[in-house]
Protein backbone atom coordinates (compact mmCIF):
# COMPACT_ATOMS: atom_id res chain seq x y z
CA UNK A 1 0.00 0.00 0.00
CA UNK A 2 1.53 3.40 -0.57
CA UNK A 3 2.02 4.87 2.60
CA UNK A 4 0.88 8.30 1.51
CA UNK A 5 -2.57 7.80 1.28
CA UNK A 6 -3.19 7.24 4.64
CA UNK A 7 -7.04 8.53 4.72
CA UNK A 8 -7.66 9.23 8.97
CA UNK A 9 -4.27 11.25 8.38
CA UNK A 10 -3.69 15.11 8.10
CA UNK A 11 -1.54 17.62 6.77
CA UNK A 12 -1.06 20.45 9.24
CA UNK A 13 1.87 21.87 6.73
CA UNK A 14 -0.50 23.15 4.30
CA UNK A 15 -3.57 25.55 4.12
CA UNK A 16 -5.10 28.30 6.23
CA UNK A 17 -3.43 27.30 9.87
CA UNK A 18 -6.23 28.97 11.78
CA UNK A 19 -8.71 26.03 9.91
CA UNK A 20 -6.61 24.04 10.74
CA UNK A 21 -6.03 24.43 14.61
CA UNK A 22 -9.67 25.14 15.09
CA UNK A 23 -10.82 22.01 13.31
CA UNK A 24 -8.15 19.71 14.69
CA UNK A 25 -9.11 21.60 17.82
CA UNK A 26 -12.62 20.75 18.17
CA UNK A 27 -12.86 17.09 18.47
CA UNK A 28 -9.73 17.02 20.68
CA UNK A 29 -11.61 19.50 22.75
CA UNK A 30 -14.01 16.98 23.03
CA UNK A 31 -11.78 14.07 23.96
CA UNK A 32 -10.18 16.12 26.31
CA UNK A 33 -13.64 16.68 27.86
CA UNK A 34 -14.61 12.97 27.74
CA UNK A 35 -11.04 12.18 29.66
CA UNK A 36 -12.02 14.79 32.38
CA UNK A 37 -15.35 13.30 32.73
CA UNK A 38 -14.31 9.86 33.80
CA UNK A 39 -13.25 11.79 36.97
CA UNK A 40 -16.59 13.64 36.95
CA UNK A 41 -18.30 10.54 36.59
CA UNK A 42 -16.56 8.41 39.43
CA UNK A 43 -16.51 12.12 41.63
CA UNK A 44 -20.62 12.21 40.67
CA UNK A 45 -21.87 8.22 40.98
CA UNK A 46 -19.08 7.79 44.39
CA UNK A 47 -20.86 11.15 45.92
CA UNK A 48 -24.31 10.55 45.27
CA UNK A 49 -24.49 7.01 45.97
CA UNK A 50 -21.91 6.50 48.68
CA UNK A 51 -22.25 9.67 50.40
CA UNK A 52 -19.58 12.88 51.23
CA UNK A 53 -17.18 10.60 53.07
CA UNK A 54 -16.97 8.42 49.98
CA UNK A 55 -16.56 11.54 48.24
CA UNK A 56 -13.83 12.75 49.87
CA UNK A 57 -12.24 9.54 49.55
CA UNK A 58 -12.49 9.33 46.10
CA UNK A 59 -11.51 13.30 45.63
CA UNK A 60 -8.49 13.06 48.25
CA UNK A 61 -6.60 10.59 45.67
CA UNK A 62 -6.88 13.34 42.98
CA UNK A 63 -3.45 14.44 43.29
CA UNK A 64 -1.53 11.00 43.78
CA UNK A 65 -3.61 9.91 40.67
CA UNK A 66 -2.42 13.42 39.01
CA UNK A 67 1.21 12.94 39.95
CA UNK A 68 1.48 9.40 38.08
CA UNK A 69 -1.57 10.43 35.13
CA UNK A 70 0.46 13.53 34.63
CA UNK A 71 3.31 11.99 34.06
CA UNK A 72 1.81 9.22 31.79
CA UNK A 73 0.29 12.09 29.63
CA UNK A 74 3.57 14.39 29.28
CA UNK A 75 5.66 11.70 28.55
CA UNK A 76 3.38 9.85 25.62
CA UNK A 77 2.71 13.42 24.42
CA UNK A 78 6.40 14.05 24.24
CA UNK A 79 7.25 10.87 23.02
CA UNK A 80 4.35 11.65 19.88
CA UNK A 81 6.24 15.08 19.24
CA UNK A 82 8.89 12.91 17.31
CA UNK A 83 6.81 11.20 15.53
CA UNK A 84 4.59 14.68 14.40
CA UNK A 85 8.41 15.80 13.10
CA UNK A 86 8.61 13.01 10.98
CA UNK A 87 5.63 13.02 9.49
CA UNK A 88 6.18 16.68 8.58
CA UNK A 89 9.37 15.80 7.11
CA UNK A 90 7.64 12.76 5.30
CA UNK A 91 10.27 10.43 6.58
CA UNK A 92 7.53 7.72 6.65
CA UNK A 93 10.57 4.83 8.05
CA UNK A 94 10.92 7.32 10.45
CA UNK A 95 7.60 7.18 12.22
CA UNK A 96 7.42 3.48 11.79
CA UNK A 97 10.32 3.38 14.17
CA UNK A 98 8.76 5.83 16.11
CA UNK A 99 5.91 3.84 17.17
CA UNK A 100 8.37 1.02 17.83
CA UNK A 101 10.47 2.98 20.00
CA UNK A 102 6.58 4.37 21.82
CA UNK A 103 5.42 0.51 22.27
CA UNK A 104 8.70 -0.61 23.91
CA UNK A 105 8.61 3.06 26.44
CA UNK A 106 5.02 2.41 26.96
CA UNK A 107 4.98 -1.24 28.36
CA UNK A 108 8.98 -0.32 30.48
CA UNK A 109 6.51 2.42 31.71
CA UNK A 110 3.55 0.47 32.32
CA UNK A 111 5.72 -2.27 34.53
CA UNK A 112 7.52 0.25 36.64
CA UNK A 113 4.85 2.57 37.69
CA UNK A 114 2.14 -0.28 38.32
CA UNK A 115 4.88 -1.73 41.03
CA UNK A 116 5.56 1.60 42.03
CA UNK A 117 2.31 2.78 42.41
CA UNK A 118 1.39 -0.25 44.28
CA UNK A 119 3.81 -0.55 46.69
CA UNK A 120 3.75 2.82 48.10
CA UNK A 121 0.43 4.28 47.57
CA UNK A 122 -0.84 3.58 51.02
CA UNK A 123 2.50 5.06 52.72
CA UNK A 124 1.59 8.25 50.29
CA UNK A 125 -1.57 8.30 51.59
CA UNK A 126 -0.31 7.88 55.15
CA UNK A 127 2.60 10.78 54.61
CA UNK A 128 -0.52 13.04 53.30
CA UNK A 129 -1.75 13.54 56.70
CA UNK A 130 -5.71 11.60 54.88
CA UNK A 131 -8.08 11.93 57.74
CA UNK A 132 -8.36 8.69 59.43
CA UNK A 133 -11.99 8.17 58.67
CA UNK A 134 -11.27 8.21 54.34
CA UNK A 135 -8.08 6.53 54.05
CA UNK A 136 -9.17 2.80 53.56
CA UNK A 137 -11.35 4.26 51.08
CA UNK A 138 -8.92 6.56 49.65
CA UNK A 139 -6.41 3.76 49.41
CA UNK A 140 -9.05 0.81 47.94
CA UNK A 141 -9.70 3.41 44.92
CA UNK A 142 -5.90 4.33 44.28
CA UNK A 143 -4.20 1.04 44.93
CA UNK A 144 -6.39 -0.24 41.32
CA UNK A 145 -5.77 2.52 39.45
CA UNK A 146 -2.48 2.28 40.30
CA UNK A 147 -2.31 -1.19 39.35
CA UNK A 148 -3.95 -0.82 36.35
CA UNK A 149 -1.66 2.07 35.10
CA UNK A 150 -0.63 0.27 31.82
CA UNK A 151 -4.58 0.20 30.29
CA UNK A 152 -4.56 3.99 30.47
CA UNK A 153 -0.27 4.59 29.44
CA UNK A 154 -1.30 2.45 26.06
CA UNK A 155 -4.82 3.91 25.59
CA UNK A 156 -2.72 7.82 25.55
CA UNK A 157 0.45 6.32 23.71
CA UNK A 158 -2.01 5.11 20.92
CA UNK A 159 -4.01 8.24 20.84
CA UNK A 160 -0.93 10.39 20.80
CA UNK A 161 0.85 8.71 18.14
CA UNK A 162 -2.68 8.84 16.09
CA UNK A 163 -2.65 12.68 16.69
CA UNK A 164 0.57 13.25 15.67
CA UNK A 165 0.06 12.19 11.78
CA UNK A 166 -3.31 15.01 12.42
CA UNK A 167 -6.20 12.89 13.34
CA UNK A 168 -7.84 14.40 16.17
CA UNK A 169 -11.58 12.90 15.41
CA UNK A 170 -11.02 9.80 16.02
CA UNK A 171 -9.46 9.19 19.13
CA UNK A 172 -11.78 11.42 20.40
CA UNK A 173 -14.51 8.83 19.52
CA UNK A 174 -12.54 5.86 21.11
CA UNK A 175 -12.47 8.29 24.37
CA UNK A 176 -16.00 8.91 23.93
CA UNK A 177 -16.67 5.23 23.99
CA UNK A 178 -14.83 4.09 26.59
CA UNK A 179 -16.12 6.83 28.86
CA UNK A 180 -19.99 5.08 28.03
CA UNK A 181 -18.49 1.83 28.67
CA UNK A 182 -17.27 3.07 32.34
CA UNK A 183 -20.44 4.98 32.97
CA UNK A 184 -22.47 1.65 32.52
CA UNK A 185 -20.49 -0.22 34.32
CA UNK A 186 -19.59 1.80 37.53
CA UNK A 187 -23.81 2.19 38.58
CA UNK A 188 -23.68 -1.69 38.36
CA UNK A 189 -20.41 -2.53 40.13
CA UNK A 190 -21.36 0.23 42.87
CA UNK A 191 -25.03 -0.69 43.32
CA UNK A 192 -25.61 -4.07 42.12
CA UNK A 193 -22.60 -5.94 42.54
CA UNK A 194 -21.61 -4.00 45.80
CA UNK A 195 -18.29 -3.37 45.50
CA UNK A 196 -18.52 0.51 46.70
CA UNK A 197 -15.58 2.62 45.84
CA UNK A 198 -12.97 -0.59 44.91
CA UNK A 199 -15.90 -0.97 41.75
CA UNK A 200 -15.89 2.71 40.77
CA UNK A 201 -11.87 2.22 40.07
CA UNK A 202 -12.36 -1.41 38.66
CA UNK A 203 -15.20 -0.42 36.31
CA UNK A 204 -12.25 2.44 35.03
CA UNK A 205 -9.87 0.17 34.23
CA UNK A 206 -11.74 -2.64 32.53
CA UNK A 207 -13.27 0.05 30.34
CA UNK A 208 -10.09 1.72 29.70
CA UNK A 209 -8.37 -2.10 28.16
CA UNK A 210 -11.71 -1.95 25.81
CA UNK A 211 -10.87 1.26 24.35
CA UNK A 212 -7.21 -0.03 24.04
CA UNK A 213 -8.69 -3.01 21.84
CA UNK A 214 -10.96 -0.08 19.98
CA UNK A 215 -7.61 1.83 19.14
CA UNK A 216 -5.82 -0.70 18.45
CA UNK A 217 -8.42 -2.36 15.79
CA UNK A 218 -8.62 1.07 14.04
CA UNK A 219 -4.99 2.16 13.24
CA UNK A 220 -4.66 -1.68 11.91
CA UNK A 221 -7.43 -1.25 9.52
CA UNK A 222 -7.04 2.29 8.88
CA UNK A 223 -3.81 3.83 9.14
CA UNK A 224 -0.92 2.22 7.68
CA UNK A 225 1.88 4.27 8.21
CA UNK A 226 1.87 3.48 12.02
CA UNK A 227 2.46 -0.42 10.43
CA UNK A 228 5.48 -1.55 12.11
CA UNK A 229 7.39 -3.81 10.23
CA UNK A 230 9.69 -6.67 11.26
CA UNK A 231 12.69 -4.55 10.12
CA UNK A 232 11.66 -1.55 12.03
CA UNK A 233 12.36 -3.45 15.80
CA UNK A 234 15.83 -2.77 16.26
CA UNK A 235 17.08 -0.26 18.59
CA UNK A 236 18.59 2.70 17.56
CA UNK A 237 20.29 4.97 20.35
CA UNK A 238 20.00 7.86 19.20
CA UNK A 239 16.35 7.71 18.15
CA UNK A 240 15.28 6.17 21.47
CA UNK A 241 17.25 9.02 22.87
CA UNK A 242 15.75 11.66 20.87
CA UNK A 243 12.10 10.62 22.22
CA UNK A 244 13.58 10.19 26.05
CA UNK A 245 14.84 13.82 25.74
CA UNK A 246 11.29 15.57 24.60
CA UNK A 247 8.97 12.84 26.50
CA UNK A 248 10.44 13.03 30.29
CA UNK A 249 11.09 16.54 30.51
CA UNK A 250 7.38 16.58 29.37
CA UNK A 251 6.30 14.09 31.84
CA UNK A 252 8.79 15.04 35.18
CA UNK A 253 7.14 18.47 34.28
CA UNK A 254 3.97 17.16 35.07
CA UNK A 255 5.14 15.36 37.77
CA UNK A 256 6.95 18.17 39.36
CA UNK A 257 3.44 20.24 39.53
CA UNK A 258 1.82 17.13 40.72
CA UNK A 259 3.89 16.95 43.60
CA UNK A 260 2.93 20.85 44.38
CA UNK A 261 -0.67 19.45 43.96
CA UNK A 262 0.24 16.71 46.78
CA UNK A 263 1.75 19.31 49.22
CA UNK A 264 -1.64 21.22 49.00
CA UNK A 265 -3.85 18.46 49.30
CA UNK A 266 -1.98 17.46 52.71
CA UNK A 267 -3.15 21.21 53.85
CA UNK A 268 -6.29 20.60 52.53
CA UNK A 269 -6.88 17.45 54.39
CA UNK A 270 -6.02 19.22 57.51
CA UNK A 271 -9.02 21.44 56.92
CA UNK A 272 -11.19 18.86 57.20
CA UNK A 273 -13.61 16.64 55.23
CA UNK A 274 -15.46 19.50 54.48
CA UNK A 275 -12.75 21.27 52.56
CA UNK A 276 -11.13 17.89 50.71
CA UNK A 277 -15.01 17.50 49.23
CA UNK A 278 -15.23 20.67 47.94
CA UNK A 279 -12.23 20.93 46.47
CA UNK A 280 -12.38 17.73 45.33
CA UNK A 281 -16.00 18.42 43.58
CA UNK A 282 -14.85 21.86 42.14
CA UNK A 283 -11.79 20.31 40.72
CA UNK A 284 -13.73 18.40 38.75
CA UNK A 285 -16.10 21.30 37.35
CA UNK A 286 -12.87 23.19 36.82
CA UNK A 287 -10.64 20.32 34.81
CA UNK A 288 -14.09 20.36 32.35
CA UNK A 289 -13.67 23.80 32.35
CA UNK A 290 -9.74 24.71 31.26
CA UNK A 291 -10.20 22.04 28.68
CA UNK A 292 -10.65 24.38 25.81
CA UNK A 293 -7.50 26.29 26.52
CA UNK A 294 -5.09 22.62 27.14
CA UNK A 295 -6.88 21.34 23.90
CA UNK A 296 -5.71 24.86 21.86
CA UNK A 297 -2.24 23.84 23.77
CA UNK A 298 -2.22 20.28 22.59
CA UNK A 299 -3.27 21.40 19.13
CA UNK A 300 -0.55 23.80 18.83
CA UNK A 301 1.74 21.22 19.86
CA UNK A 302 0.53 18.99 16.93
CA UNK A 303 0.53 21.64 14.46
CA UNK A 304 4.27 22.90 15.81
CA UNK A 305 5.73 19.85 15.69
CA UNK A 306 4.71 18.70 11.54
CA UNK A 307 5.41 22.53 10.39
CA UNK A 308 8.89 22.32 12.33
CA UNK A 309 9.80 18.65 10.81
CA UNK A 310 8.70 20.23 7.18
CA UNK A 311 10.91 23.54 8.24
CA UNK A 312 7.95 25.85 7.42
CA UNK A 313 8.98 28.44 10.17
CA UNK A 314 6.91 31.45 9.47
CA UNK A 315 3.51 29.09 9.33
CA UNK A 316 4.38 28.03 12.80
CA UNK A 317 4.86 32.16 13.84
CA UNK A 318 1.21 32.76 12.37
CA UNK A 319 -0.53 29.12 13.70
CA UNK A 320 0.57 30.96 17.32
CA UNK A 321 -0.55 34.22 16.63
CA UNK A 322 -4.08 32.78 15.65
CA UNK A 323 -4.55 30.39 18.83
CA UNK A 324 -3.76 32.80 21.32
CA UNK A 325 -6.93 34.81 19.95
CA UNK A 326 -8.93 31.59 19.87
CA UNK A 327 -8.09 30.06 23.31
CA UNK A 328 -8.51 33.88 24.82
CA UNK A 329 -11.72 33.55 23.59
CA UNK A 330 -12.67 31.02 25.08
CA UNK A 331 -11.05 31.08 28.51
CA UNK A 332 -13.56 34.57 28.96
CA UNK A 333 -16.27 32.17 28.42
CA UNK A 334 -15.29 29.49 30.01
CA UNK A 335 -14.90 31.74 33.46
CA UNK A 336 -17.97 33.63 32.95
CA UNK A 337 -19.93 29.96 32.94
CA UNK A 338 -18.14 28.71 36.17
CA UNK A 339 -18.82 31.85 38.48
CA UNK A 340 -22.45 32.25 36.74
CA UNK A 341 -23.35 28.37 37.22
CA UNK A 342 -20.69 26.43 39.25
CA UNK A 343 -23.31 27.11 42.42
CA UNK A 344 -25.68 24.72 40.90
CA UNK A 345 -23.32 22.48 38.68
CA UNK A 346 -21.27 21.69 42.63
CA UNK A 347 -25.05 20.76 44.15
CA UNK A 348 -25.24 17.69 41.63
CA UNK A 349 -22.07 16.41 43.47
CA UNK A 350 -23.68 16.64 46.78
CA UNK A 351 -27.26 17.16 46.78
CA UNK A 352 -29.31 19.61 48.62
CA UNK A 353 -28.36 20.59 52.33
CA UNK A 354 -24.84 20.50 52.08
CA UNK A 355 -24.52 24.91 52.12
CA UNK A 356 -20.90 24.86 53.11
CA UNK A 357 -19.23 22.66 50.32
CA UNK A 358 -21.76 24.28 47.51
CA UNK A 359 -20.18 27.93 48.72
CA UNK A 360 -16.72 26.77 48.93
CA UNK A 361 -16.88 25.18 45.28
CA UNK A 362 -18.13 28.48 43.92
CA UNK A 363 -15.13 30.32 45.86
CA UNK A 364 -12.81 27.95 44.23
CA UNK A 365 -14.71 28.48 40.58
CA UNK A 366 -14.60 32.30 40.95
CA UNK A 367 -10.65 32.71 42.02
CA UNK A 368 -9.60 30.26 39.32
CA UNK A 369 -12.12 31.45 36.62
CA UNK A 370 -10.28 34.54 36.81
CA UNK A 371 -7.06 33.35 35.79
CA UNK A 372 -8.09 31.00 33.18
CA UNK A 373 -7.01 33.53 30.08
CA UNK A 374 -3.18 33.19 32.60
CA UNK A 375 -3.20 29.77 31.82
CA UNK A 376 -4.41 29.91 27.98
CA UNK A 377 -1.03 31.74 27.07
CA UNK A 378 0.67 29.57 29.04
CA UNK A 379 -0.83 26.53 27.50
CA UNK A 380 0.31 27.91 23.96
CA UNK A 381 3.68 29.12 25.27
CA UNK A 382 4.46 26.03 26.61
CA UNK A 383 3.50 23.69 24.05
CA UNK A 384 4.55 25.09 21.23
CA UNK A 385 8.06 25.27 22.77
CA UNK A 386 7.64 21.37 23.33
CA UNK A 387 6.16 20.98 19.51
CA UNK A 388 9.55 22.90 18.80
CA UNK A 389 11.58 20.05 20.71
CA UNK A 390 12.61 22.19 23.37
CA UNK A 391 12.52 20.88 26.75
CA UNK A 392 14.18 22.84 29.45
CA UNK A 393 12.51 26.05 29.86
CA UNK A 394 9.04 24.50 30.45
CA UNK A 395 10.51 22.09 33.24
CA UNK A 396 11.50 25.14 34.57
CA UNK A 397 8.25 26.76 34.72
CA UNK A 398 7.16 23.56 35.91
CA UNK A 399 9.52 23.99 39.02
CA UNK A 400 7.90 27.53 39.11
CA UNK A 401 4.54 25.80 39.31
CA UNK A 402 5.75 23.32 42.26
CA UNK A 403 7.16 26.09 44.39
CA UNK A 404 4.15 28.53 43.94
CA UNK A 405 1.92 25.73 45.30
CA UNK A 406 3.83 25.16 47.80
CA UNK A 407 3.73 28.84 48.97
CA UNK A 408 0.09 28.27 48.79
CA UNK A 409 -0.02 25.60 51.14
CA UNK A 410 2.65 26.39 53.36
CA UNK A 411 1.87 29.62 53.61
CA UNK A 412 -1.73 30.82 52.16
CA UNK A 413 -3.79 28.15 53.83
CA UNK A 414 -2.50 28.73 57.19
CA UNK A 415 -3.74 32.27 57.29
CA UNK A 416 -6.88 32.25 54.95
CA UNK A 417 -7.46 28.45 55.32
CA UNK A 418 -9.64 27.30 52.01
CA UNK A 419 -9.00 30.38 49.95
CA UNK A 420 -5.50 29.99 50.40
CA UNK A 421 -5.98 26.71 48.55
CA UNK A 422 -8.28 28.06 45.70
CA UNK A 423 -4.76 30.90 45.08
CA UNK A 424 -2.40 28.27 44.37
CA UNK A 425 -3.60 27.12 40.82
CA UNK A 426 -3.71 30.72 39.91
CA UNK A 427 -0.37 31.81 41.71
CA UNK A 428 1.21 28.70 39.66
CA UNK A 429 -0.47 29.91 36.40
CA UNK A 430 1.13 33.17 36.55
CA UNK A 431 4.67 32.42 37.81
CA UNK A 432 5.23 29.39 35.26
CA UNK A 433 3.31 31.98 32.42
CA UNK A 434 6.58 34.54 32.51
CA UNK A 435 9.86 31.98 31.83
CA UNK A 436 7.58 30.54 29.13
CA UNK A 437 6.24 33.75 27.77
CA UNK A 438 10.02 34.74 28.16
CA UNK A 439 11.42 31.73 26.02
CA UNK A 440 8.66 31.95 23.35
CA UNK A 441 9.31 35.30 22.30
CA UNK A 442 13.19 34.54 22.53
CA UNK A 443 12.71 31.56 20.01
CA UNK A 444 10.09 33.46 17.77
CA UNK A 445 12.75 36.16 17.33
CA UNK A 446 15.07 33.32 16.08
CA UNK A 447 12.61 31.41 13.79
CA UNK A 448 11.53 35.15 12.67
CA UNK A 449 15.18 35.46 11.03
CA UNK A 450 14.90 32.22 9.56
CA UNK A 451 12.20 32.57 7.54
CA UNK A 452 12.77 36.57 7.04
CA UNK A 453 16.28 35.00 5.57
CA UNK A 454 14.75 32.80 2.92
Amino acid sequence: MDEKKNSAVKDLTEGSPAKLIFYFTLPLLAGNVFQQLFGFVDTLIVGRFLGVEALAAVGCTGSLMFLMLGFVMGATSGFSIYTGQRFGAKDYDGIRYSVVVCTVLALVMSIILAIIGVAYCRELLVFMDTPPEILEGAYSFIVIIYGGVGGFIFLQMQSNLIRALGDSKMPTIIQATTLCINIALEPVAIILLGLGIPGAAGATIVSLIIGNIICFIYIRKKIPLLHTKKEDWHFDKAVVLEHLKIGLPMGFQSSIIAIGAVILQIALNGLGPVAVASFAAAQRVDGIAVMPMMSFGVAIAAYTAQNFGAQKFERIHDGVKKTIWMSCSFSIVAAIFNIMFGAEIIKLFVGEGQEQIVEYGQLFLTVNGLAYWVMALLFIFRFTLQGLGQALIPTFAGGVELVMRIIAAVVLVDYWGFLGACLAAPMAWVGAAVPLAIAFYITQRKMKHLYSDD
